[in-house]
């Protein structure tokens, strides 16, 4: 396989987040995740990957038991909390055969808890490689065949309905490399992107290397279901595509030959590019939050790296 150029980064793949730990979570706490669990807690794995600061580890059991377990305050984190009781409430719905881990327990007073399988795993290398990537695509060809149409217990709404307001962001953008014509040829596709992303497809929308597991038989789970949508069943395919682009794989190729990639209209996908770039770039222009801070270097890479996409694509 061919290789684009490689854009470099800085960003300390693995370990962007700022989470809590173990020991500093309340003891009453402690105590009722201990019981949910059915054996005290010897040790605490904290996940480093990701961009909220919310608690999450792979708790070891006195027992040989292993948990992952999430958690978030309430009063002093409102907005992560109630992420994660939306994020229960969709794992709930997701129908057996689809590649995530399971809900097992959930517990919801001052904090919200979430209890999942505990998955035996690694998340993909980075840079990327063609072997865990085609890993990733073979599992969301199995998520698109399980979840078409749209389970009833998801209520989703679609896909430009939830972000119907992404457009818009191209207005806060006019220096970008290729001139102020192609800022609006950009924005003028992105403002398209009702037209080719209607579906009956569950579109898991968040999908980056710190949301995949791959465990020893090579398979790919898919984490933090926060944000599914309806809309066409190869948006996922092609947003999961943009961090190996970045890390210099050719994913002209990879289209070429994955099923749900190779027959989608060119234009259909170059409009999906824009209006995700308009996105990313403009997010990283707003202020870095202290909880995360790589987040906003994130979404400029990735913003970064959709542009030299789409214009490579286009002929810029």
């Amino acid at each position: 396989m061919s290789s684009t150029v490689r854009l470099p980064t800085a960003i300390p793949h693995g370990r962007t987040a700022r989470r809590l730990e173990w020991p500093f979570l309340p003891p009453d706490l402690r105590a009722a995740i201990e019981r949910r669990c059915g054996s005290p807690v010897v040790d605490a794995h904290t996940q480093r990957s990701g961009f909220t600061p919310g608690f999450a580890s792979v708790l070891v059991c006195e027992d040989g038991s292993r948990h992952f377990v999430k958690a978030a305050s309430v009063k002093a984190q409102r907005m992560f909390a109630e992420a994660y009781r939306v994020e229960a409430r969709k794992l709930a719905a997701l129908p057996e055969g689809v590649p995530a881990p399971r809900l097992l327990w959930t517990l919801e007073e001052d904090w919200v808890v979430l209890g999942i399988e505990h998955v035996a795993s690694r998340q993909p290398a980075r840079p990327w490689t063609v072997p865990d990537l085609d890993a990733c695509l073979d599992s969301l060809e199995t998520v698109a065949a399980a979840l078409t149409p749209v389970p009833e217990a998801l209520a989703l709404d679609g896909f430009a309905d939830e972000l119907a307001g992404f457009p818009a962001y191209w207005e806060r953008l006019h220096t970008l490399p290729g001139g102020l014509a192609r800022v609006e040829e950009a924005a003028a596709l992105a403002a398209r992107f009702g037209e080719v992303t209607a579906g009956q497809t569950v579109v898991h929308s968040d999908l980056r290397d710190d949301n995949v597991l791959l465990d020893p038989d090579g398979r790919a789970w898919f984490c933090d279901w926060n944000f599914p949508v309806a809309g066409a069943d190869w948006i996922d395919s092609l947003l999961m595509l943009i961090g190996p682009r970045g890390d210099g794989l050719d994913v002209e190729e990879v289209i070429r030959r994955r099923p749900l990639l190779r027959d989608v209209p060119a234009e259909s996908v170059d409009i999906v590019l824009a209006l995700v770039t308009g996105y990313f770039l403009a997010s990283a222009q707003d202020p870095v939050p202290p909880t995360s801070p790589h987040i906003r270097d994130h979404q400029r890479w990735q913003g970064e790296v959709c542009w030299a996409w789409l214009g490579e694509r286009r002929g810029w």
